[in-house]
Order: C-alpha cells, then structure tokens, then sequence
C-alpha cells in the first residue's frame, strides 16, 4: 500500500497518540510511589480511551489490557478511535510496569504500537512468551534455540567484543535463576529488571544503551509491543510461546498459535509499517518521568517509525490547571 494512502498509518497519526500516551502518564502521576497499582493503571486507562477515542483511526486492540489484568476497557477487539482513517491494528499498556509505578521506581512507561490491519500477532492466547531481542548483528547469528552461552560468544564475535563486554537485561523472577546464572558462567553481566521489559528490549537494540540483550520470560502482550518497536529500530527478535500448563497450552492451540514455533519478528508483526509511541511515567533509561514544576507538568516521549526508520522525541509542558 503506498505509504501517502490515507488507509496507511502515518507519521502524523503517530504523533496524535503522543497526546493519548501523554495523559496516561500524566494521570497517573498522583498515584506514584502510593503503592496502589490498580488505582494507577485505572487513571491510566481511562485517560488513553479517551484521548484515543478522538484519534482519526479505525483501531481494533489486539493486544490490550484483557483478561492479563481483568480490565473492562481497552480490551482484546475493542474497537478505538474516530472509524475515520486507516484500519490498524493496536497494542497498548496504559503503564507498562505497575508494580513499578505504584513503588515509585524507574522504567515505568505509557505504550501504544500500532501496524497496519491483519499484521499484528494475536499472542492472547497466552500469558507469557519467552523472547531474545538484540540489535542488527544478531540477525542470522543468534537464535533462541540454541543454549544462551553459545548465543552469547556469538554475538559478542559478531559485534568484535569480548562475552565479558555484554551486558543482558532479564526480568528478575525466581523462573530466570537458571538463565542468570548461565548468562553470567558464560562470562556476561545481567541487568535484572523489576519490571517493564519492554525498555529492556528496546534498549537491546538502540546503540549506546548498557544492554545488549534483552532474554527470557516475560508477558505475551509486551512481547508484541515489542516486536513493533525493534521492527522500528531494525533489531533482531524472536520469541515462542510459554504456556504455564497443559490447560493454557491447549488454549494457545485452540487460538491458533504453536507453542513448539520460534516466531520471527515478521510473524510477531508483519509488514515494514509500524509505529510505537512511550511516555515515561517514572525515569528510566528510556524516557524521563513525569515531572510537574509549579503550574506545568513536563513530559518526556518517544516515537519509532519502521517505515521512515526514525526515532524522534518529544518533550511536552501542560498547564497543570488543563488537568486538574
């Protein structure tokens, strides 16, 4: 489809869901470091339907809030935006990293992804996808299949370092001890992460970033996110499915996905058009927090482009009394 169809996501629609993953952010900033996660994601949530809802898209979420968080909004096969426009297919995660937000920790972020209609995988059928994400050297000489040390001493041959030059993000669960411990035997360091692997991933991929890797267990629907992003920057990523038990399995099967399949990123997200727009909540690596001085609140995001290949960012003031 040509890139200037107005049936094609474009760089103008990317920069109206800035304002969506904006008000996410900003609406859940009295609810940093408050401990109550659910109340945060619900500001959250609540704030992105509606700045959706006037977006010039016709929007279905394939991957949404859904059954992961009981949520009774933005949910898988909601329909959003104005039905003007181009028909896409969205993934969002009003906060990406509530535990995070509700500590008062970094790395939380507000995410929507969006590709074209039909092209983004429906991973709902389970809770967890196992994934390795690096950056271009990793095409062809990585693969998810093979034991992480061997994956480890070829990338770093790859991308002329040392194993003891690399450093891999993980999320810090007690199902990673085995993986952690292999990463650091072969001679490589870990970035535990508390929470919110998206950023890991996608600091995997962007150069100058302490990560060179992003690896392991983490959920199906940031896994896809993901996807959009790194398809975006040009990375490698392919991940599998992670059924917990027999019962979730024959549910992945029965939504159409294999869990034996190693999925490539053009079957996590087909196609060279995605978009994929972060506002951080907290700091972190890959956005500033949110952050009010006075009577203005400062925003700080990010947009990914896979068609134009750009990154651009974007900080923002809003009048705190057009909020509250």
């Amino acid at each position: 489809m040509d890139e200037h169809s107005p049936l094609h996501p474009d760089r103008n629609l990317a920069l109206e869901l800035v304002r969506a993953t904006e008000a996410a952010a900003i609406r859940t900033t009295p609810w940093i470091g408050k401990g109550c996660k659910n109340d945060a994601d619900g500001a959250a949530v609540d704030a992105m339907r509606a700045f959706l809802a006037t977006v010039d898209f016709d929007g279905v979420v394939v991957i949404g809030e859904g059954e992961k968080d009981r949520a009774p909004m933005l949910f898988n096969g909601e329909h959003v935006g104005t039905s003007r426009g181009p028909a896409c297919d969205i993934a969002v995660d009003p906060i990406d990293g509530t535990s995070l937000t509700a500590a008062g920790r970094q790395n939380a972020l507000s995410v929507i992804a969006v590709s074209d209609r039909g092209t983004m995988l429906d991973a709902s059928g389970v809770f967890y996808m196992d994934k390795i994400v690096t950056g271009p050297e990793g095409k062809g000489v990585v693969d998810i299949r093979k034991p992480i040390g061997e994956n480890l001493r070829a990338y770093a041959a790859a991308t002329g370092r040392e194993v003891g030059e690399l450093r891999v993000a993980v999320l810090d669960r007690p199902r990673h001890e085995g993986l952690i411990q292999e990463i650091r035997d072969a001679g490589a360091g870990t970035r535990l992460l508390l929470d919110g692997d998206v950023a890991g991933g996608i600091n995997a991929v962007r150069p100058g970033t302490r990560i060179d890797l992003c690896v392991g267990i983490g959920g199906s629907p940031e896994g896809i996110t993901t996807a959009c992003a790194v398809k975006a920057l040009g990375g490698f990523m392919q991940a599998t499915p992670a059924p917990r038990d027999a019962a979730e399995r024959d549910r992945a099967i029965a939504s159409g996905l294999d869990p034996e399949k190693v999925y490539e990123l053009d079957d996590l997200v087909a196609g060279d058009n995605t978009l994929f727009v972060a506002t951080g909540v907290t700091d972190g690596g890959l956005v500033d927090g949110v952050r009010r001085d006075g009577p203005v609140i400062h925003t700080s995001s990010i947009v990914l482009r896979s068609k134009s290949g750009t990154v651009r960012r974007i900080s923002a003031e809003h009048l705190v009394s057009k909020w509250w």
